[in-house]
Protein backbone atom coordinates (compact mmCIF):
# COMPACT_ATOMS: atom_id res chain seq x y z
CA UNK A 1 0.00 0.00 0.00
CA UNK A 2 2.82 2.41 0.90
CA UNK A 3 4.52 1.76 -2.47
CA UNK A 4 1.24 2.47 -4.24
CA UNK A 5 0.73 5.77 -2.39
CA UNK A 6 4.31 6.89 -3.05
CA UNK A 7 3.92 5.88 -6.70
CA UNK A 8 0.76 7.98 -7.07
CA UNK A 9 2.40 11.05 -5.49
CA UNK A 10 5.56 10.75 -7.59
CA UNK A 11 3.70 10.18 -10.88
CA UNK A 12 1.26 13.06 -10.49
CA UNK A 13 3.92 15.42 -9.16
CA UNK A 14 6.12 14.74 -12.19
CA UNK A 15 3.23 15.06 -14.65
CA UNK A 16 1.95 18.34 -13.21
CA UNK A 17 5.43 19.78 -12.67
CA UNK A 18 6.45 18.95 -16.23
CA UNK A 19 3.33 20.77 -17.46
CA UNK A 20 4.14 23.82 -15.35
CA UNK A 21 7.78 23.67 -16.44
CA UNK A 22 6.58 24.00 -20.04
CA UNK A 23 4.78 27.24 -19.16
CA UNK A 24 7.79 28.42 -17.13
CA UNK A 25 10.38 27.71 -19.83
CA UNK A 26 8.34 29.27 -22.64
CA UNK A 27 7.45 32.33 -20.54
CA UNK A 28 11.16 32.93 -20.00
CA UNK A 29 11.80 32.49 -23.74
CA UNK A 30 9.00 34.94 -24.60
CA UNK A 31 10.31 37.59 -22.20
CA UNK A 32 7.63 37.25 -19.52
CA UNK A 33 8.75 37.62 -15.93
CA UNK A 34 8.07 34.48 -13.89
CA UNK A 35 7.58 35.57 -10.29
CA UNK A 36 7.18 32.13 -8.67
CA UNK A 37 7.88 28.52 -9.66
CA UNK A 38 6.71 26.24 -6.87
CA UNK A 39 7.19 22.53 -6.29
CA UNK A 40 4.12 21.55 -4.31
CA UNK A 41 1.38 23.60 -2.69
CA UNK A 42 0.69 25.12 0.70
CA UNK A 43 3.09 26.76 3.16
CA UNK A 44 6.67 27.36 2.05
CA UNK A 45 9.35 25.07 3.42
CA UNK A 46 12.27 26.62 1.60
CA UNK A 47 12.79 29.12 -1.20
CA UNK A 48 15.49 30.99 -3.06
CA UNK A 49 15.51 33.66 -5.75
CA UNK A 50 17.41 33.55 -9.03
CA UNK A 51 16.96 35.48 -12.26
CA UNK A 52 13.97 37.36 -10.89
CA UNK A 53 12.11 34.12 -10.08
CA UNK A 54 11.40 32.76 -6.60
CA UNK A 55 11.82 28.98 -6.55
CA UNK A 56 9.71 27.47 -3.78
CA UNK A 57 9.53 24.09 -2.07
CA UNK A 58 6.07 23.83 -0.50
CA UNK A 59 4.67 21.55 2.19
CA UNK A 60 2.31 19.46 0.05
CA UNK A 61 4.49 17.61 -2.51
CA UNK A 62 1.78 17.19 -5.11
CA UNK A 63 2.37 19.00 -8.39
CA UNK A 64 3.24 22.68 -8.45
CA UNK A 65 2.43 25.99 -10.08
CA UNK A 66 3.89 28.95 -11.98
CA UNK A 67 3.04 32.59 -11.26
CA UNK A 68 3.79 34.97 -14.14
CA UNK A 69 3.76 38.76 -13.92
CA UNK A 70 0.43 40.19 -15.05
CA UNK A 71 -1.31 36.86 -15.68
CA UNK A 72 -4.15 37.27 -13.16
CA UNK A 73 -7.42 38.71 -14.41
CA UNK A 74 -8.12 40.31 -11.04
CA UNK A 75 -4.62 41.72 -10.68
CA UNK A 76 -3.48 45.20 -11.61
CA UNK A 77 -1.47 45.61 -14.81
CA UNK A 78 1.48 47.97 -14.58
CA UNK A 79 2.00 48.26 -18.33
CA UNK A 80 5.45 46.70 -18.17
CA UNK A 81 6.73 44.80 -21.22
CA UNK A 82 7.52 41.73 -19.11
CA UNK A 83 3.86 41.18 -18.16
CA UNK A 84 1.97 38.28 -19.72
CA UNK A 85 -0.90 40.40 -21.12
CA UNK A 86 1.53 42.91 -22.61
CA UNK A 87 2.83 40.31 -25.06
CA UNK A 88 1.47 39.79 -28.60
CA UNK A 89 -0.98 36.97 -29.25
CA UNK A 90 1.55 34.52 -30.71
CA UNK A 91 3.81 34.79 -27.64
CA UNK A 92 0.91 34.25 -25.24
CA UNK A 93 -0.22 31.31 -27.37
CA UNK A 94 3.26 29.76 -27.18
CA UNK A 95 3.30 30.12 -23.39
CA UNK A 96 -0.18 28.63 -22.98
CA UNK A 97 0.34 25.64 -25.27
CA UNK A 98 3.86 24.84 -23.97
CA UNK A 99 2.56 23.02 -20.88
CA UNK A 100 0.55 20.51 -22.88
CA UNK A 101 3.35 20.19 -25.44
CA UNK A 102 5.75 19.07 -22.69
CA UNK A 103 3.17 16.53 -21.47
CA UNK A 104 2.80 15.20 -25.01
CA UNK A 105 6.58 14.88 -25.39
CA UNK A 106 6.94 13.19 -21.99
CA UNK A 107 4.12 10.76 -22.78
CA UNK A 108 5.68 9.93 -26.15
CA UNK A 109 9.11 9.33 -24.56
CA UNK A 110 7.64 7.13 -21.82
CA UNK A 111 5.58 5.04 -24.25
CA UNK A 112 8.64 4.59 -26.47
CA UNK A 113 10.82 3.65 -23.49
CA UNK A 114 8.28 1.07 -22.27
CA UNK A 115 8.17 -0.48 -25.75
CA UNK A 116 11.96 -0.77 -25.74
CA UNK A 117 12.02 -2.04 -22.16
CA UNK A 118 9.32 -4.63 -22.78
CA UNK A 119 5.62 -3.83 -23.06
CA UNK A 120 3.04 -6.22 -21.50
CA UNK A 121 0.92 -7.81 -24.23
CA UNK A 122 -1.98 -10.25 -23.56
CA UNK A 123 -1.35 -13.70 -25.02
CA UNK A 124 -3.76 -15.71 -27.16
CA UNK A 125 -4.83 -17.83 -24.17
CA UNK A 126 -8.59 -17.85 -23.59
CA UNK A 127 -9.61 -16.70 -20.13
CA UNK A 128 -13.34 -17.22 -20.43
CA UNK A 129 -16.03 -18.49 -22.79
CA UNK A 130 -19.41 -16.76 -22.83
CA UNK A 131 -22.39 -19.01 -22.21
CA UNK A 132 -24.58 -19.59 -25.24
CA UNK A 133 -22.10 -18.11 -27.71
CA UNK A 134 -20.62 -19.97 -30.73
CA UNK A 135 -17.28 -20.77 -29.05
CA UNK A 136 -18.99 -22.62 -26.19
CA UNK A 137 -21.25 -24.52 -28.59
CA UNK A 138 -18.21 -25.57 -30.63
CA UNK A 139 -16.45 -26.97 -27.54
CA UNK A 140 -13.79 -24.33 -26.94
CA UNK A 141 -12.85 -23.96 -23.26
CA UNK A 142 -11.14 -21.48 -20.95
CA UNK A 143 -7.41 -22.17 -20.85
CA UNK A 144 -7.20 -23.10 -24.54
CA UNK A 145 -4.47 -21.31 -26.47
CA UNK A 146 -5.46 -20.09 -29.94
CA UNK A 147 -2.76 -21.00 -32.46
CA UNK A 148 -4.39 -19.83 -35.68
CA UNK A 149 -7.66 -18.57 -37.16
CA UNK A 150 -8.51 -19.58 -40.72
CA UNK A 151 -4.93 -20.80 -41.10
CA UNK A 152 -3.48 -17.43 -40.09
CA UNK A 153 -1.10 -17.75 -37.14
CA UNK A 154 -1.92 -15.67 -34.06
CA UNK A 155 0.37 -14.95 -31.14
CA UNK A 156 -1.28 -12.21 -29.12
CA UNK A 157 -4.88 -11.40 -28.20
CA UNK A 158 -4.89 -8.40 -30.50
CA UNK A 159 -4.12 -10.79 -33.38
CA UNK A 160 -7.14 -12.87 -32.35
CA UNK A 161 -9.45 -9.84 -32.34
CA UNK A 162 -8.15 -8.65 -35.71
CA UNK A 163 -8.65 -12.08 -37.29
CA UNK A 164 -12.22 -12.43 -36.00
CA UNK A 165 -13.08 -8.82 -36.85
CA UNK A 166 -12.05 -9.40 -40.45
CA UNK A 167 -14.53 -12.28 -40.77
CA UNK A 168 -18.21 -11.93 -41.59
CA UNK A 169 -20.95 -14.34 -40.56
CA UNK A 170 -20.16 -17.96 -41.29
CA UNK A 171 -17.87 -20.74 -40.11
CA UNK A 172 -14.49 -19.74 -38.70
CA UNK A 173 -11.76 -22.39 -38.43
CA UNK A 174 -10.01 -22.01 -35.07
CA UNK A 175 -6.93 -24.07 -34.22
CA UNK A 176 -6.15 -24.32 -30.51
CA UNK A 177 -3.60 -25.90 -28.20
CA UNK A 178 -5.26 -27.73 -25.29
CA UNK A 179 -2.72 -29.08 -22.84
CA UNK A 180 -0.22 -29.71 -25.63
CA UNK A 181 -2.77 -31.30 -27.94
CA UNK A 182 -3.64 -29.58 -31.22
CA UNK A 183 -7.37 -29.33 -31.96
CA UNK A 184 -9.36 -27.68 -34.74
CA UNK A 185 -12.84 -26.26 -34.22
CA UNK A 186 -15.37 -24.85 -36.65
CA UNK A 187 -17.03 -21.87 -34.99
CA UNK A 188 -19.97 -20.05 -36.54
CA UNK A 189 -19.37 -16.31 -36.14
CA UNK A 190 -22.23 -14.28 -34.75
CA UNK A 191 -22.90 -10.82 -36.18
CA UNK A 192 -24.19 -8.35 -33.61
CA UNK A 193 -25.31 -4.75 -33.78
CA UNK A 194 -22.98 -2.30 -32.09
CA UNK A 195 -22.21 1.40 -31.98
CA UNK A 196 -18.85 3.08 -32.24
CA UNK A 197 -17.65 5.77 -29.85
CA UNK A 198 -19.52 8.43 -31.86
CA UNK A 199 -22.77 6.49 -31.75
CA UNK A 200 -22.58 5.30 -35.37
CA UNK A 201 -24.06 1.79 -35.78
CA UNK A 202 -22.00 -1.04 -37.24
CA UNK A 203 -21.92 -4.85 -37.32
CA UNK A 204 -19.30 -6.78 -35.37
CA UNK A 205 -18.47 -10.48 -35.50
CA UNK A 206 -18.24 -12.31 -32.17
CA UNK A 207 -17.62 -15.89 -31.09
CA UNK A 208 -17.84 -15.28 -27.33
CA UNK A 209 -14.33 -15.52 -25.90
CA UNK A 210 -12.44 -13.34 -23.42
CA UNK A 211 -8.69 -13.03 -22.78
CA UNK A 212 -6.88 -14.40 -19.75
CA UNK A 213 -4.64 -12.36 -17.45
CA UNK A 214 -1.56 -13.97 -19.01
CA UNK A 215 0.84 -11.51 -20.64
CA UNK A 216 4.25 -11.61 -22.27
CA UNK A 217 6.69 -8.72 -22.36
CA UNK A 218 7.52 -7.78 -25.94
CA UNK A 219 10.59 -5.66 -26.66
CA UNK A 220 10.96 -3.51 -29.76
CA UNK A 221 13.99 -1.93 -31.38
CA UNK A 222 14.70 1.79 -31.03
CA UNK A 223 13.18 3.03 -34.30
CA UNK A 224 10.19 0.67 -34.10
CA UNK A 225 9.52 1.77 -30.51
CA UNK A 226 9.76 5.46 -31.47
CA UNK A 227 7.28 4.97 -34.32
CA UNK A 228 4.90 2.96 -32.14
CA UNK A 229 5.20 5.50 -29.32
CA UNK A 230 4.18 8.33 -31.64
CA UNK A 231 1.33 6.23 -33.06
CA UNK A 232 0.10 5.42 -29.54
CA UNK A 233 0.01 9.11 -28.56
CA UNK A 234 -1.87 9.96 -31.77
CA UNK A 235 -4.45 7.19 -31.28
CA UNK A 236 -5.04 8.13 -27.63
CA UNK A 237 -5.62 11.75 -28.66
CA UNK A 238 -8.12 10.85 -31.39
CA UNK A 239 -9.99 8.30 -29.26
CA UNK A 240 -10.17 10.67 -26.29
CA UNK A 241 -11.61 13.55 -28.31
CA UNK A 242 -14.05 11.13 -29.96
CA UNK A 243 -15.11 9.92 -26.50
CA UNK A 244 -15.61 13.50 -25.31
CA UNK A 245 -17.78 14.24 -28.35
CA UNK A 246 -19.59 10.97 -27.73
CA UNK A 247 -20.46 12.15 -24.21
CA UNK A 248 -21.69 15.48 -25.56
CA UNK A 249 -24.09 13.78 -28.02
CA UNK A 250 -25.07 11.09 -25.50
CA UNK A 251 -23.43 8.13 -27.26
CA UNK A 252 -20.99 7.55 -24.38
CA UNK A 253 -22.02 7.45 -20.73
CA UNK A 254 -20.30 9.88 -18.38
CA UNK A 255 -20.12 6.94 -15.97
CA UNK A 256 -17.41 5.50 -18.21
CA UNK A 257 -15.09 8.36 -17.20
CA UNK A 258 -12.61 7.76 -14.39
CA UNK A 259 -12.32 10.65 -11.95
CA UNK A 260 -9.48 11.59 -9.60
CA UNK A 261 -10.14 8.70 -7.19
CA UNK A 262 -10.28 6.20 -10.04
CA UNK A 263 -7.09 7.51 -11.63
CA UNK A 264 -5.29 7.42 -8.26
CA UNK A 265 -6.52 3.87 -7.68
CA UNK A 266 -5.36 2.67 -11.11
CA UNK A 267 -2.00 4.40 -10.69
CA UNK A 268 -1.51 2.84 -7.26
CA UNK A 269 -2.37 -0.58 -8.63
CA UNK A 270 0.10 -0.11 -11.49
CA UNK A 271 2.82 0.90 -9.01
CA UNK A 272 2.27 -2.32 -7.07
CA UNK A 273 2.51 -4.39 -10.29
CA UNK A 274 5.97 -3.17 -11.29
CA UNK A 275 7.98 -0.47 -13.03
CA UNK A 276 6.79 -1.20 -16.58
CA UNK A 277 3.12 -0.89 -15.59
CA UNK A 278 3.83 2.32 -13.65
CA UNK A 279 5.69 3.86 -16.59
CA UNK A 280 2.89 2.85 -18.96
CA UNK A 281 0.14 4.47 -16.92
CA UNK A 282 2.40 7.51 -16.34
CA UNK A 283 2.64 7.93 -20.11
CA UNK A 284 -1.14 7.62 -20.42
CA UNK A 285 -1.72 10.19 -17.66
CA UNK A 286 0.77 12.61 -19.23
CA UNK A 287 -0.95 12.47 -22.63
CA UNK A 288 -4.39 12.66 -21.01
CA UNK A 289 -3.33 15.74 -19.04
CA UNK A 290 -2.26 17.41 -22.29
CA UNK A 291 -5.54 16.52 -24.00
CA UNK A 292 -7.66 17.68 -21.06
CA UNK A 293 -5.84 21.00 -20.75
CA UNK A 294 -6.31 21.78 -24.45
CA UNK A 295 -10.10 21.52 -24.27
CA UNK A 296 -11.67 24.90 -25.21
CA UNK A 297 -13.08 25.35 -21.71
CA UNK A 298 -12.50 28.50 -19.62
CA UNK A 299 -9.95 28.00 -16.77
CA UNK A 300 -8.14 25.40 -18.91
CA UNK A 301 -5.31 26.20 -21.32
CA UNK A 302 -7.66 25.51 -24.22
CA UNK A 303 -10.03 28.15 -22.87
CA UNK A 304 -7.23 30.73 -22.85
CA UNK A 305 -6.42 29.75 -26.44
CA UNK A 306 -10.10 30.29 -27.32
CA UNK A 307 -9.94 33.79 -25.85
CA UNK A 308 -6.82 34.46 -27.93
CA UNK A 309 -8.66 33.30 -31.07
CA UNK A 310 -11.56 35.66 -30.30
CA UNK A 311 -9.05 38.46 -29.71
CA UNK A 312 -7.43 37.73 -33.07
CA UNK A 313 -10.77 37.76 -34.89
CA UNK A 314 -12.14 40.87 -33.13
CA UNK A 315 -8.90 42.79 -33.16
CA UNK A 316 -9.13 43.46 -29.44
CA UNK A 317 -8.93 41.27 -26.31
CA UNK A 318 -11.95 39.81 -24.55
CA UNK A 319 -12.64 42.03 -21.55
CA UNK A 320 -11.07 40.88 -18.31
CA UNK A 321 -14.51 40.99 -16.67
CA UNK A 322 -16.02 38.69 -19.33
CA UNK A 323 -13.11 36.27 -18.95
CA UNK A 324 -13.49 36.30 -15.18
CA UNK A 325 -17.23 35.54 -15.36
CA UNK A 326 -16.66 32.73 -17.89
CA UNK A 327 -13.94 31.21 -15.72
CA UNK A 328 -16.07 31.35 -12.56
CA UNK A 329 -18.94 29.57 -14.32
CA UNK A 330 -16.54 27.03 -15.82
CA UNK A 331 -14.96 26.41 -12.43
CA UNK A 332 -18.36 25.67 -10.87
CA UNK A 333 -19.24 23.28 -13.71
CA UNK A 334 -15.87 21.55 -13.44
CA UNK A 335 -16.26 21.05 -9.68
CA UNK A 336 -19.74 19.57 -10.24
CA UNK A 337 -18.36 17.22 -12.90
CA UNK A 338 -15.44 16.14 -10.68
CA UNK A 339 -17.82 15.41 -7.79
CA UNK A 340 -20.04 13.33 -10.08
CA UNK A 341 -17.22 11.20 -11.51
CA UNK A 342 -15.64 10.90 -8.04
CA UNK A 343 -18.87 9.39 -6.72
CA UNK A 344 -18.83 7.00 -9.65
CA UNK A 345 -15.19 6.18 -8.76
CA UNK A 346 -16.21 5.27 -5.21
CA UNK A 347 -18.85 2.88 -6.55
CA UNK A 348 -16.19 1.27 -8.78
CA UNK A 349 -13.48 0.91 -6.11
CA UNK A 350 -14.22 -2.81 -5.50
CA UNK A 351 -13.64 -3.47 -9.22
CA UNK A 352 -10.22 -1.77 -9.20
CA UNK A 353 -8.99 -3.46 -6.03
CA UNK A 354 -10.32 -6.96 -6.56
Amino acid sequence: MLISIIGVIVVFSIMILSHEFGHFWMAKKMGVKVEVFSFGFGPKIKSFKRGGTEYVLSLIPFGGYVKMAGDELSGKLEGKNWEFYSKPIYKRFNIIVAGSLVNYILGFLLFSFVLMLGSPVPTARIGGVLEGYPAEKAGIKAGDIIMSIEGKSVKYWEDVLDAIRDRKEGDIRVTIDRNGEKRIFSVKGRSEDAKDILGKPFKKTMIGIAPSDEVVFVKYGFFKAIAMGADTVWKITIITYQAIWGMIIGAVSVKAVAGPIGIFAMTGRAASMGLVYLLHISALISVSLAIFNLLPFPILDGGHILFLLIEKLKGKPVSRRAQEIAQNIAFALLIAFVLFVSWNDILNLPKWFK
